[in-house]
């Protein structure tokens, strides 16, 4: 058994003795609809929290842990909650990645594409040319005096830049943006939607094809690029590393910075005097940037496959259970955080879980941290004089596992 929280086998902390005859199984939530969930998961989220440490969801399917210390227990724990799974869909959708690996078969596979994530990777090389990347599309809009911030900024800064991060050489930001949300929908295609398994399945054959125009020149022409870093490693990636590991960072590496970019906005929108204190002091851009990602996780849930059976916090789980460690519902605990529905730049500082934790966490986390925090909101402020929304109603925010604006119309003075 696991020690989480108490002794399953005894007593700590004055906690009652808890053993596998008296754990209960995971409770249920049957009464909420998928369309319920996609348009405000976090009511349910609370349920679940208050309810108990793992949770079925009946209409995703899915056992989701809910509070910030369960996860963070697991996360600690990758023999017992483990990331590899046969079963899982990320698996056929992009192939065996990293992200679904443990112990030196992931840390190798990391270690290969770090040198082009790394902070100093992105001062030098990444950070001038997301520069001009932001200037290019403000530009392109600037004049106008109002626009939808998710097809006019957000999605083309986030799809540009990762071509770019990634090492791709003629890839549009409407094909990536298109490759990254087929891969990601066809990785949540529980259902088995066929048009979803189709879009999936083009994407993936998209993904290779750019890869393959791409490794002669990154093989010839060693680079700070993601492709070329596997390729020119200690320990290199084969074809089949390069083409799943890059299908993972198309599906979880654009909508990240998009949703962020907007999500950031959106909160700093909605709280003029936050706004005001945050322009007056630059140096608190990398602060609301955190607040947005724990406000609205772009990410908000992972798997973990159970390895044994075990109870955590007088919950039963049994061997071959797929659990969601649920980072998104774990960032609004109102056991960590104080008000936590609320966007609040200036709340007591605590870490959060919108990149993960332990060896999975994000390898990206910088290059978002940079782009969003130090350079596009920052800069889209500066440049775009007495921006607020169109009207208070204007922003749409959908999803649940990936969660984010869709829409965001805004205007200025032009």
């Amino acid at each position: 058994m696991l020690d989480i929280k108490i002794a399953w086998e005894g007593k700590m902390g004055g906690e009652a003795m808890l053993t596998e005859e008296t754990a209960a199984t995971p409770p249920v939530i049957s009464d909420v609809t998928f369309a319920e969930l996609l348009a405000d998961p976090y009511p349910t989220f609370k349920r679940a929290r208050d309810m108990a440490a793992v949770v079925r969801i009946e209409a995703a399917n899915m056992l989701v842990a809910t509070r910030y210390e369960d996860i963070m227990a697991m996360e600690r724990d990758p023999e017992l909650f483990s990331s590899e799974n046969p079963q899982s869909l990320v698996n056929k959708v992009m192939g065996h990645t990293m992200m679904r690996k443990d112990g030196e078969a992931h840390a190798r596979e990391r270690k290969a594409v770090e040198p082009a994530l790394r902070p100093g990777a992105m001062k030098s090389c990444w950070g001038p040319r997301f520069e001009t990347i932001f200037d290019e599309i403000v530009s392109s809009f600037e004049k106008h005096g109002e626009a939808d911030l998710f097809d006019a900024l957000a999605a083309p800064m986030a799809g540009r830049a990762l071509a770019e991060v990634l090492g791709f050489l003629d890839v549009d930001w409407q094909t990536m943006a298109f490759w990254s949300q087929s891969l990601i929908d066809g990785a949540g295609n529980y259902s088995g939607d066929p048009e979803i398994s189709h879009k999936a399945v083009e994407a993936a054959k998209g993904v290779e094809e750019a890869i393959n125009r791409a490794l002669p020149y990154h093989r010839q022409n060693p680079n700070t690029s993601v492709l070329s870093s596997m390729i020119h490693a200690e320990d290199p990636h084969t074809i089949e590393q390069i083409y799943a590991n890059i299908k993972v960072a198309v599906g979880g590496g654009l909508n990240e910075p998009r949703d962020s970019i907007l999500t950031m906005v959106l909160g700093l929108l909605e709280n003029p005097e936050q706004l005001a204190r945050v322009k007056a002091d630059p140096n608190l851009w990398p602060t609301a940037f955190e607040e947005s990602v724990r406000w609205i996780s772009p990410i908000g849930m992972y798997p973990r496959r159970v390895t044994r059976d075990v109870v955590v916090s007088g919950v039963r789980l049994r061997e071959g259970d797929q659990v969601g460690l649920c980072v998104s519902a774990a960032n609004r605990d109102d056991s960590r955080f104080v008000d936590p529905d609320r966007f609040d730049v200036f709340r007591e500082k605590k870490s959060h879980l919108a990149f993960g934790a332990g060896a999975h966490f994000c390898a990206g986390t910088w290059v978002a941290r940079h782009m969003v925090g130090r350079l596009v909101v920052p800069g889209l402020f500066e440049r775009l004089q007495n921006l607020h929304l169109k009207n208070t109603a204007a922003a749409r925010i959908h999803g649940w596992v990936f969660r984010g604006p869709v829409s965001l119309p805004v205007v200025w003075d032009a």
